[in-house]
């Protein structure tokens, strides 16, 4: 993890800072990277992406819930975005943290939530993506998805792999045998140097790695990430190898590398935007931050002009 990162990371878990940006994010520049705290405008904003050639993933943020009754809440404001998607027209799926319904409270009734969202996502012929958090969470999350996997098929449920993790080759693999939809992402989680690779050269190669071996298996593989010299890495080994439309995507985050993405669209790809929504947006908010230096700068230049 990169000096920078860490300490943008420890610094928002600090109560003063969180209250602040808590109290000001939205006009300090969430807005950029959350189009909204309801549903209604996640979807408003869903149709402007879906008017450009995009496809999206809405999320609703919240993660660590501490309660059951904060988890079942949860839950049910997800199982209304597949309503909202099926009413609205809109071309979009939906991503899910288990922490938010309740893994970290109890594995069992988690799974219970995830069951019926992902029964609503068949119901309503939509897909959901279990998002992959911290590390300490990762084989709970794995063995929730495999169960729903076998439950509901491919075509409605799939999973994250994190490219900065030591043992996400052996996932892939694994969960490739089961022909797994993967998003691989590079990880924006603070993770100790004993179970992620501390340097970014090493994260992007095990990207582009992770990335080729699903594809290589035969496995959609959604291919997110922003930087444009894996993108055109990528796009070149896809054209050597012959690997069909119908199995991969681009992904984005919402207000990042607009041009990049209509760029992607025009060139005839499959670009998908993932779309966060909600009022517990601080933990998202800051994880964009730590990613990248320019975010931070983007926010600082709000600040002076309040």
């Amino acid at each position: 993890m990169s000096f920078s990162r860490k300490v943008v990371l420890t610094l928002s878990e600090n109560k003063l800072i969180k209250s602040f940006i808590t109290k000001h994010g939205m006009k300090l520049g969430a807005s950029r990277f959350v189009p909204g705290e309801t549903l209604e405008e996640a979807i408003e904003a869903v149709k402007k992406l879906n008017a450009e050639g995009l496809v999206a993933t809405l999320d609703h943020l919240g993660e660590f819930v501490n309660t059951r009754e904060e988890a079942l809440a949860s839950t049910e404001e997800i199982l209304k975005i597949f309503d909202g998607i099926r009413s609205s027209g809109i071309k979009s799926g939906v991503s899910v943290k288990l922490t938010s319904i309740g893994l970290d409270i109890d594995k069992e009734f988690c799974f219970e939530n995830m069951d019926r969202i992902t029964a609503k996502a068949k119901e309503t012929g939509c897909f959901v993506r279990i998002d992959m958090e911290d590390s300490p969470r990762i084989d709970a999350t794995i063995e929730i998805h495999n169960r729903l996997l076998e439950k509901y098929g491919k075509e409605h449920i799939g999973l994250v792999i994190q490219s900065y993790l030591y043992r996400s080759e052996e996932d892939v693999i694994e969960l490739g045998k089961k022909g797994v939809s993967l998003r691989i992402v590079k990880g924006a989680y603070k993770e100790p140097a004993s179970v992620a690779y501390p340097d970014k050269t090493d994260v992007d190669r095990n990207f582009v790695k992770l990335c080729q071996i699903h594809l290589k298996n035969g496995c959609y593989t959604a291919i997110a990430t922003h930087d444009e010299n894996i993108i055109n890495e990528m796009k070149a080994w896809i054209r050597e190898n012959n690997i069909p439309d119908n199995l991969f995507e681009f992904q984005m985050l919402y207000g990042v590398r607009n041009g990049l993405q209509r760029r992607l669209v025009s060139e005839g790809y499959k670009v998908r935007v993932y779309t966060p929504f909600g009022k517990d947006w601080y933990g998202f908010f800051t994880r964009r931050i730590a990613e990248r230096p320019a975010n931070a700068l983007f926010v600082l230049k709000n600040l002076f002009k309040q």
